[in-house]
């Protein structure tokens, strides 16, 4: 007969995916029931622990854990390479802006110099540690691309989370009603753009996943031209940048080479790849759209918008070609 404690515990193994729970469920439940007493299991539960264990065995089940069905590898492979795509435009990003800003504050005479320091003294002692924190967490992003790489799991997930953490502090003095979102969609955005590969690392890279590892390149040379990118496009065309240019403009230039990678070598291309990919450009495409679309009709934002909307149009055709070419390759597969 089958005891109350035995059925909730059934219950929560069905968060696992069905292949694993006939391969495993018996042998787990009976470890889970092994050293209770049958007269007091009707007045038991599962642990909170025992439930968290759970959840995350059947997240990394559905990631490409060992012996899952080929469409979870799939999966998980698109995880894991969605979130070193976006780790890595945004650890360039990170890393380019600060140094861009930095050189013309101090290089554009005291005027700017001084209102450079202003953000970190004319105000008071918290706003000034938040200043700071935003200046110095989102290098993060390149612990986590380098950690990830050279497989030192967890102090990239660690640089991941730290680094998404400045996204939040906009919403918490909304919701503490300090200052008021003038622009919440943007806002929203920016945070999923964050949290989203975050998440993705944590969950993706797990301790059963294959070691991260780039298509091409080594990690120092790929971080460099995606800087380079980053650089460029927000020194060749200020008027148009904003914290979204940056990564949208490395997106583009990963896109179409992954397209013409994938047009010549198909079956060499890293399985979801060209998913993961597209999954990226609609997540930033989103982000343009939300930015862009409040200077839409105001007075002399042309330059801005200009570039925002051709950015756009970009980002939208090769989302869509990727998902195209995506789907061609898990059908060739």
């Amino acid at each position: 007969m089958t005891t109350l404690l035995e059925a909730r515990y059934r219950t929560v193994l069905r968060l696992l995916p069905a292949y694993y729970r006939r391969e495993r469920e018996e042998e787990m439940v009976e470890t889970y029931l092994a050293d209770l007493d049958r007269d007091t299991q009707d007045q038991s539960r599962p642990t909170l622990g025992e439930v968290a264990s759970i959840a995350a065995l059947a997240v990394r089940s559905r990631l490409g854990a060992a012996g899952a069905p080929r469409r979870y590898v799939l999966l998980g492979s698109g995880a894991r390479l969605f979130a070193l795509a976006a780790v890595l435009f945004l650890a360039a990003s990170a890393v380019v802006a600060p140094v861009l800003r930095l050189t013309w504050s101090f290089t554009r005479g005291g005027a700017e110099r001084r209102l450079f320091l202003a953000d970190f003294t004319d105000h008071g002692l918290l706003d000034t540690t938040v200043a700071v924190a935003q200046w110095i967490l989102p290098l993060g992003w390149s612990v986590a691309y380098v950690a990830l790489l050279y497989d030192r799991r967890r102090l990239a997930r660690t640089g991941a989370l730290v680094a998404a953490v400045p996204t939040l502090w906009p919403l918490v003095r909304s919701l503490t009603g300090a200052t008021v979102i003038t622009e919440p969609a943007f806002v929203l955005t920016l945070a999923l753009l964050a949290w989203l590969p975050a998440l993705a690392l944590c969950a993706a890279h797990h301790r059963d996943a294959p070691p991260a590892r780039l298509p091409f390149g080594t990690p120092g040379l790929v971080l460099m031209a995606t800087c380079v990118v980053t650089g460029a496009s927000l020194v060749l065309l200020p008027a148009a940048a904003d914290l979204v240019w940056g990564p949208a403009n490395c997106f583009l230039v990963a896109a179409l080479g992954r397209l013409l990678w994938s047009a010549r070598r198909a079956a060499s291309a890293a399985p979801g790849g060209a998913l993961a990919l597209a999954a990226l450009g609609l997540l930033l495409l989103a982000a343009r759209v939300a930015a862009v679309y409040p200077w839409l009709w105001v007075p002399g934002a042309g330059p801005y918008t200009g570039g925002a909307l051709a950015q756009t149009a970009a980002l939208a055709l090769l989302t869509v070609l990727l998902a195209v070419a995506g789907r061609r390759e898990l059908a060739a597969r």
